[in-house]
């Protein structure tokens, strides 16, 4: 019996499937900084409803992404996959700060502060 071969399939887009959907990324970068609880997901996002944090979150769960505990309420943890998702988060922060270069978001001390900030905890 032959080998099946398999389709090459970039791996970029592979990756993707994982964290292309919204808010994945956004929610992956708030339980870096500490964030462990859905309402805590929804600071700062008035356009996330319920009902799409939700299922954002399922689906992550589905992904190995994230696991879900109850611990006298339900709290939300990266999985070692996720954990992995560290570089990437942080070579996106830099791509944003390192490219500003009219400082149209941020001025170099604050580029100084955050950089200092998503190195300590992506790094």
């Amino acid at each position: 019996m032959e080998k099946e071969e398999k389709a090459l399939i970039c791996p970029i887009e592979i990756a993707m499937e994982h964290i292309n959907r919204k808010w994945v990324i956004q929610i992956i970068r708030d339980m870096f900084f500490g964030k462990k609880r859905f309402n805590e997901f929804k600071e700062g996002k008035p356009n996330l409803s319920n009902k799409v944090l939700s299922n954002c979150l399922k689906e992550m769960e589905e992904n190995g992404l994230i696991t879900r505990k109850t611990n006298g309420g339900i709290e939300y943890k990266l999985t070692e996959k996720g954990l992995a998702l560290n570089k990437v988060l942080y070579e996106l922060a830099m791509f944003t700060l390192n490219t500003d270069i009219n400082n149209r978001y941020y001025d170099d001390e604050n580029k100084k502060e955050l950089k200092k900030v998503f190195k300590e905890i992506l790094l």
